[in-house]
């Protein structure tokens, strides 16, 4: 019997640790790489990391760095080479002239293959195709012979220039349909959201894999997709919620990354629509990750960057269950193990368990003195503290409620809730 399976493609990484981006920060920013390899079906064999003020304009890294690249290749099966940076068209052109037949991609590239491959809706894989196409424009001259050979995964060639400007016009007019047709999709989603303008709207938001579908799933009691993968989720997900006779939606929509791409950003405004409307969200974070406080940040710029920066936010840290603060753990105002509060109580076998609440409260108090105007701490997994976040979260919700039915008490529920529920697919 012949065995058809066939092996998941290897490939090789690059990054760079340049004046703007330490040695430690360039790791971080690898091992993320990796797990989106990992996450588009591609074993990472190898990583390459090389200091340099700023990359080469030519070919990111240096001669010497590129001839270590092109020795491993040339011992080793690879299929792909993966950059950490976004490469401009004539870096991409210069590397697949010196790595001949092996794919060449950057990190955007390598987030859209993902979210093609996780798009289930009309909607998200219009997205995707257009968010590709904006993309992979400025790079024509290595990549289209209209549209119709393809390397295998995701990079594209072509013959040359003679048939660049038939690609331009081809590509022109496949990016106009995609945004008309995603203009008419979204006027659609336009009038079925006026459909559930009677009922308050909460959102999760958070960096990818931060749990929030399980969050969902845990609230809403439904059965929502959940992995542990980076972009699990792509398509905007409703669930209607009631707590104490007070109904709600409750939304899910894609995680964010660090350097998610402007063109996915762009392309997905309109599921992020469910973000701009709510009326509170839930700002969910690993807080069991090294870096929480970055990927807080890098949330909080994309949320200001698509118009709702200022939204009525409960944050939540989960993952709580996973949380090791370690002697010198992350979010403690004490230098060291002796400096912790709790030192004069246990001295220096200061239980684990002791350290973490100190660590957890201490983190409570920062970010509500930072402006964060609730904060929970939860393991949705495990189900830790799910019932502080309830109350929380219907406090505010009971609040928006009120304010939008004074006479709350005098509307039938089960009236209310079958006129929001039309149409939602729930």
């Amino acid at each position: 019997m012949i065995d058809t399976h066939k092996p998941p493609e290897t490939a090789v990484l690059v990054a760079l640790v340049t004046q703007k981006q330490s040695a430690e920060k360039t790791q971080e920013y690898l091992d993320e790489l990796a797990f989106l390899a990992e996450t588009s079906g591609v074993r990472t064999v190898q990583s390459f990391v090389q200091k340099l003020e700023r990359p080469d304009t030519r070919t990111y890294v240096g001669k010497g760095k590129l001839e270590e690249i092109q020795t491993f290749i040339t011992d080793n099966p690879v299929d792909t080479i993966i950059f950490d940076d976004d490469l401009t068209p004539s870096q991409v052109r210069n590397l697949e002239a010196a790595f001949k037949e092996i794919k060449v991609l950057d990190r955007s590239l390598l987030i859209l293959n993902i979210f093609s491959m996780r798009a289930q809706t009309a909607q998200a894989r219009v997205q995707v195709e257009l968010a590709q196409y904006q993309y992979m424009y400025p790079r024509l001259t290595r990549m289209w012979s209209h549209l119709s050979r393809q390397k295998g995964g995701v990079g594209m060639r072509g013959p040359g220039e003679k048939e660049l400007e038939t690609d331009r016009r081809i590509v022109q007019d496949r990016i106009a349909f995609l945004k008309e047709k995603l203009e008419k999709i979204d006027r659609q989603n336009v009038t079925r959201r006026k459909e559930r303008d009677r009922l308050v709207r909460v959102s999760l938001v958070g960096y990818t894999n931060v749990g929030k579908s399980t969050l969902m799933r845990t609230l809403a009691k439904a059965d929502v997709f959940a992995e542990n993968k980076l972009f699990a989720t792509v398509d905007a997900t409703v669930r209607k919620v009631v707590l104490a006779n007070i109904p709600f939606l409750l939304s899910d929509t894609v995680g964010f990354i660090r350097k998610l791409p402007t063109t996915l950003i762009e392309a997905f405004k309109s599921t992020l629509d469910e973000v701009r409307e709510a009326d509170v969200l839930l700002h969910v974070v690993d807080v069991s990750h090294p870096s929480f406080e970055e990927h807080i940040e890098v949330v909080s710029n994309i949320l200001t960057e698509i118009g709702a920066g200022d939204k009525l936010t409960i944050l939540v840290f989960n993952k709580i269950d996973q949380f090791d603060p370690g002697e010198e753990g992350p979010g403690t105002p004490w230098a060291n193990a002796e400096d912790d509060p709790n030192a004069e109580q246990y001295g220096e076998d200061i239980p684990v368990a002791v350290r973490k609440q100190s660590a957890l409260a201490y983190l409570k108090k920062t970010y509500l003195r930072q402006k964060a105007e609730h904060v929970e701490f939860i393991s949705a997994e495990k189900r830790e503290n799910i019932d502080s976040l309830r109350d929380t979260l219907f406090a505010l919700v009971k609040e928006k409620h009120y304010q939008i039915y004074p006479n709350w008490k005098d509307i039938p529920l089960a009236d209310l809730a079958q006129d929001a529920g039309d149409g939602l697919g729930m």
